[in-house]
Protein backbone atom coordinates (compact mmCIF):
# COMPACT_ATOMS: atom_id res chain seq x y z
CA UNK A 1 0.00 0.00 0.00
CA UNK A 2 1.66 3.07 -0.86
CA UNK A 3 1.89 5.92 1.40
CA UNK A 4 0.97 9.97 0.70
CA UNK A 5 2.91 12.50 2.55
CA UNK A 6 0.37 14.89 3.38
CA UNK A 7 0.29 18.59 4.64
CA UNK A 8 -1.15 19.54 7.77
CA UNK A 9 -1.35 23.49 8.24
CA UNK A 10 -1.19 24.56 11.47
CA UNK A 11 -4.14 27.47 12.10
CA UNK A 12 -3.12 30.73 13.45
CA UNK A 13 -6.34 32.13 13.92
CA UNK A 14 -10.19 30.92 14.30
CA UNK A 15 -12.84 32.06 12.04
CA UNK A 16 -16.73 32.41 12.29
CA UNK A 17 -17.71 29.63 10.60
CA UNK A 18 -21.52 29.55 11.24
CA UNK A 19 -21.34 32.99 9.65
CA UNK A 20 -19.95 31.86 6.00
CA UNK A 21 -22.30 31.09 3.38
CA UNK A 22 -21.31 26.64 2.88
CA UNK A 23 -21.70 23.77 0.48
CA UNK A 24 -21.13 19.83 1.00
CA UNK A 25 -22.18 17.40 3.24
CA UNK A 26 -19.22 14.86 3.92
CA UNK A 27 -17.31 18.19 4.10
CA UNK A 28 -18.54 22.15 4.28
CA UNK A 29 -16.92 24.77 1.67
CA UNK A 30 -17.07 28.55 2.22
CA UNK A 31 -14.93 31.17 0.99
CA UNK A 32 -14.76 34.36 3.56
CA UNK A 33 -12.86 37.48 2.32
CA UNK A 34 -10.41 39.54 4.49
CA UNK A 35 -13.32 42.34 5.59
CA UNK A 36 -15.11 39.85 7.03
CA UNK A 37 -17.51 39.01 4.17
CA UNK A 38 -18.66 35.39 3.08
CA UNK A 39 -18.99 34.99 -0.78
CA UNK A 40 -22.75 33.83 -1.57
CA UNK A 41 -23.27 30.78 -3.57
CA UNK A 42 -25.45 30.34 -6.05
CA UNK A 43 -26.49 26.99 -6.96
CA UNK A 44 -25.22 25.40 -10.27
CA UNK A 45 -25.95 21.56 -11.77
CA UNK A 46 -24.66 18.95 -9.72
CA UNK A 47 -24.93 15.51 -8.64
CA UNK A 48 -24.87 13.66 -5.12
CA UNK A 49 -21.27 13.48 -5.14
CA UNK A 50 -20.19 16.29 -7.49
CA UNK A 51 -21.56 19.34 -6.32
CA UNK A 52 -21.15 22.70 -8.44
CA UNK A 53 -21.93 26.59 -7.50
CA UNK A 54 -21.38 29.97 -8.84
CA UNK A 55 -19.77 32.62 -6.34
CA UNK A 56 -18.91 36.59 -7.13
CA UNK A 57 -15.83 37.60 -6.88
CA UNK A 58 -14.46 40.82 -5.96
CA UNK A 59 -11.41 42.22 -7.54
CA UNK A 60 -8.80 42.95 -5.13
CA UNK A 61 -9.98 40.88 -2.28
CA UNK A 62 -7.90 38.71 -0.12
CA UNK A 63 -9.72 35.32 0.53
CA UNK A 64 -9.90 32.24 1.99
CA UNK A 65 -11.08 28.99 1.93
CA UNK A 66 -12.99 27.65 4.21
CA UNK A 67 -12.87 23.76 4.84
CA UNK A 68 -14.88 21.64 7.67
CA UNK A 69 -14.68 17.93 7.97
CA UNK A 70 -18.10 16.41 8.96
CA UNK A 71 -16.59 12.77 9.26
CA UNK A 72 -15.52 10.47 11.96
CA UNK A 73 -12.16 10.29 10.46
CA UNK A 74 -8.99 12.24 9.07
CA UNK A 75 -9.42 13.43 4.99
CA UNK A 76 -7.29 14.44 2.68
CA UNK A 77 -8.75 17.59 0.56
CA UNK A 78 -6.88 18.47 -2.90
CA UNK A 79 -7.43 22.15 -2.98
CA UNK A 80 -7.07 23.31 -6.54
CA UNK A 81 -7.31 27.48 -7.40
CA UNK A 82 -7.88 27.98 -11.10
CA UNK A 83 -6.60 24.61 -11.87
CA UNK A 84 -3.22 24.59 -9.91
CA UNK A 85 -2.98 22.28 -6.55
CA UNK A 86 -1.97 24.71 -3.89
CA UNK A 87 0.27 23.38 -2.20
CA UNK A 88 2.49 22.43 -5.35
CA UNK A 89 1.80 25.24 -7.71
CA UNK A 90 1.30 22.29 -10.44
CA UNK A 91 -1.47 21.51 -12.85
CA UNK A 92 -4.25 19.69 -10.90
CA UNK A 93 -6.22 17.05 -11.65
CA UNK A 94 -7.75 16.37 -8.05
CA UNK A 95 -6.09 13.11 -8.20
CA UNK A 96 -5.69 11.61 -4.44
CA UNK A 97 -1.60 10.91 -5.51
CA UNK A 98 -1.67 15.09 -5.35
CA UNK A 99 -0.12 16.82 -2.57
CA UNK A 100 -3.72 17.79 -0.13
CA UNK A 101 -4.10 18.99 3.40
CA UNK A 102 -5.08 16.62 5.82
CA UNK A 103 -8.30 17.92 8.29
CA UNK A 104 -9.21 16.14 11.46
CA UNK A 105 -12.13 14.38 12.36
CA UNK A 106 -15.01 17.29 12.44
CA UNK A 107 -12.33 19.68 12.22
CA UNK A 108 -12.27 23.25 10.46
CA UNK A 109 -9.29 24.00 8.26
CA UNK A 110 -8.56 27.35 6.38
CA UNK A 111 -6.18 27.45 3.50
CA UNK A 112 -5.73 31.79 2.34
CA UNK A 113 -2.58 31.36 0.02
CA UNK A 114 -0.40 29.33 -2.27
CA UNK A 115 2.51 27.59 -0.36
CA UNK A 116 6.21 29.09 -1.07
CA UNK A 117 7.77 26.74 1.93
CA UNK A 118 7.52 24.54 4.61
CA UNK A 119 6.24 28.02 7.06
CA UNK A 120 4.83 30.43 4.29
CA UNK A 121 2.20 31.25 1.88
CA UNK A 122 1.30 33.75 -0.53
CA UNK A 123 -1.85 35.17 -0.52
CA UNK A 124 -4.61 34.44 -2.68
CA UNK A 125 -6.69 37.58 -3.69
CA UNK A 126 -9.19 38.05 -6.77
CA UNK A 127 -7.63 39.88 -9.64
CA UNK A 128 -7.91 40.08 -13.59
CA UNK A 129 -6.58 36.79 -15.47
CA UNK A 130 -3.02 38.61 -16.55
CA UNK A 131 -2.36 38.81 -13.32
CA UNK A 132 -3.55 35.16 -12.27
CA UNK A 133 -1.23 32.61 -10.83
CA UNK A 134 -2.39 30.41 -13.68
CA UNK A 135 -1.79 32.34 -16.61
CA UNK A 136 1.50 33.03 -15.43
CA UNK A 137 2.56 29.44 -16.34
CA UNK A 138 0.38 30.32 -19.26
CA UNK A 139 -2.42 27.75 -18.22
CA UNK A 140 -6.15 28.92 -18.53
CA UNK A 141 -7.79 25.44 -18.69
CA UNK A 142 -9.64 25.91 -15.22
CA UNK A 143 -9.69 29.58 -14.80
CA UNK A 144 -11.93 31.02 -11.89
CA UNK A 145 -12.50 27.58 -10.32
CA UNK A 146 -12.45 26.75 -6.68
CA UNK A 147 -12.16 22.82 -6.21
CA UNK A 148 -12.18 21.19 -3.31
CA UNK A 149 -11.83 17.21 -3.32
CA UNK A 150 -11.92 15.07 -0.14
CA UNK A 151 -10.56 11.70 0.30
CA UNK A 152 -11.13 9.66 3.77
CA UNK A 153 -8.47 7.99 4.83
CA UNK A 154 -7.96 4.34 4.36
CA UNK A 155 -9.54 2.71 7.85
CA UNK A 156 -6.86 0.08 9.69
CA UNK A 157 -7.66 -2.00 12.53
CA UNK A 158 -4.15 -1.81 13.26
CA UNK A 159 -2.05 1.62 13.50
CA UNK A 160 0.08 1.80 10.14
CA UNK A 161 3.81 2.29 10.69
CA UNK A 162 5.89 4.86 10.70
CA UNK A 163 5.26 8.15 12.11
CA UNK A 164 4.03 11.58 11.63
CA UNK A 165 7.58 13.71 11.21
CA UNK A 166 8.37 17.61 10.25
CA UNK A 167 8.61 17.85 6.74
CA UNK A 168 12.07 20.24 5.35
CA UNK A 169 11.49 23.54 4.02
CA UNK A 170 10.08 23.38 0.26
CA UNK A 171 11.62 25.80 -1.33
CA UNK A 172 11.13 24.32 -4.53
CA UNK A 173 8.89 27.27 -5.58
CA UNK A 174 8.23 27.40 -9.20
CA UNK A 175 9.56 30.05 -11.61
CA UNK A 176 7.38 32.13 -12.69
CA UNK A 177 7.03 33.00 -16.48
CA UNK A 178 6.96 36.55 -17.90
CA UNK A 179 3.61 37.79 -16.80
CA UNK A 180 3.55 39.81 -19.67
CA UNK A 181 -0.35 39.33 -21.23
CA UNK A 182 -1.16 37.64 -24.31
CA UNK A 183 -3.87 39.41 -26.91
CA UNK A 184 -6.21 36.09 -25.88
CA UNK A 185 -5.41 37.00 -21.89
CA UNK A 186 -5.93 40.58 -22.78
CA UNK A 187 -9.27 40.23 -24.10
CA UNK A 188 -10.53 37.74 -21.11
CA UNK A 189 -9.60 39.98 -18.40
CA UNK A 190 -12.56 42.53 -18.18
CA UNK A 191 -15.00 39.57 -18.08
CA UNK A 192 -13.18 36.66 -16.17
CA UNK A 193 -11.67 36.80 -12.96
CA UNK A 194 -8.67 34.50 -11.41
CA UNK A 195 -6.35 34.43 -8.21
CA UNK A 196 -3.32 35.94 -7.73
CA UNK A 197 -0.27 35.30 -5.74
CA UNK A 198 -0.26 38.17 -3.28
CA UNK A 199 1.87 38.98 -0.49
CA UNK A 200 3.56 36.68 1.66
CA UNK A 201 2.73 35.78 5.16
CA UNK A 202 3.71 33.42 8.06
CA UNK A 203 1.93 29.69 7.70
CA UNK A 204 3.64 26.77 9.23
CA UNK A 205 2.56 23.19 8.48
CA UNK A 206 4.23 19.44 8.39
CA UNK A 207 4.03 16.47 7.39
CA UNK A 208 2.19 13.95 8.40
CA UNK A 209 1.62 9.97 7.41
CA UNK A 210 -1.66 9.33 5.09
CA UNK A 211 -3.08 6.67 2.94
CA UNK A 212 -6.01 7.88 0.79
CA UNK A 213 -9.13 5.77 -0.31
CA UNK A 214 -8.82 5.82 -3.78
CA UNK A 215 -12.36 7.44 -4.60
CA UNK A 216 -13.41 10.56 -3.38
CA UNK A 217 -16.12 10.76 -1.07
CA UNK A 218 -16.84 14.85 -2.11
CA UNK A 219 -15.88 17.24 -4.79
CA UNK A 220 -16.91 20.83 -5.00
CA UNK A 221 -16.44 23.59 -7.43
CA UNK A 222 -16.85 26.94 -7.20
CA UNK A 223 -17.40 29.16 -10.33
CA UNK A 224 -16.48 33.01 -9.22
CA UNK A 225 -16.39 35.35 -11.50
CA UNK A 226 -17.20 39.39 -11.14
CA UNK A 227 -20.93 40.44 -10.57
CA UNK A 228 -21.36 41.51 -14.30
CA UNK A 229 -20.41 38.21 -15.70
CA UNK A 230 -23.09 36.50 -13.33
CA UNK A 231 -25.68 39.05 -14.26
CA UNK A 232 -24.75 39.04 -18.31
CA UNK A 233 -25.02 34.67 -17.51
CA UNK A 234 -28.22 35.16 -15.61
CA UNK A 235 -26.85 33.56 -12.54
CA UNK A 236 -28.02 36.58 -10.34
CA UNK A 237 -30.85 39.42 -10.59
CA UNK A 238 -29.19 42.52 -11.39
CA UNK A 239 -32.74 44.58 -10.98
CA UNK A 240 -35.63 43.76 -11.19
CA UNK A 241 -36.29 40.21 -13.14
CA UNK A 242 -37.86 40.19 -16.72
CA UNK A 243 -41.36 40.07 -16.53
CA UNK A 244 -41.75 41.77 -13.10
CA UNK A 245 -45.04 42.98 -12.06
CA UNK A 246 -46.40 44.70 -9.60
CA UNK A 247 -47.99 43.36 -6.46
CA UNK A 248 -50.60 45.19 -4.82
CA UNK A 249 -50.29 43.00 -1.28
CA UNK A 250 -46.48 42.02 -1.47
CA UNK A 251 -45.17 45.80 -2.87
CA UNK A 252 -47.36 47.53 -0.44
CA UNK A 253 -45.89 48.96 2.50
CA UNK A 254 -47.28 52.20 3.00
CA UNK A 255 -49.73 53.74 5.66
CA UNK A 256 -53.91 53.35 5.27
CA UNK A 257 -54.95 56.55 3.77
CA UNK A 258 -58.25 57.98 4.83
CA UNK A 259 -61.23 56.90 2.94
CA UNK A 260 -62.40 59.15 -0.38
CA UNK A 261 -65.65 60.26 1.35
CA UNK A 262 -63.28 61.90 3.72
CA UNK A 263 -60.66 63.05 1.66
Amino acid sequence: MKRLLAICAVLLMWVSYAAAATIGDAIEVGITTDNGWSLPFYPAKSHPTLKKVYAEAIKGDHYRIIVRNKLNRRVGVVVAVDGRNIISGQKSWLKNNERMYIIEPYATNEYSGWRSAQDKINRFYFTDVPDSYAAAFGDESAMGVIAVVAYPEIQRYEPPMGHSYLAPEMRERAAAKDKAASPSLQSKAAESAGTGYGREEYSPSYRVQFDPENRAVESILIKYEWRKTLCDLKIINCGRPHGYSYNRIWDNDGYAPPPPCRR
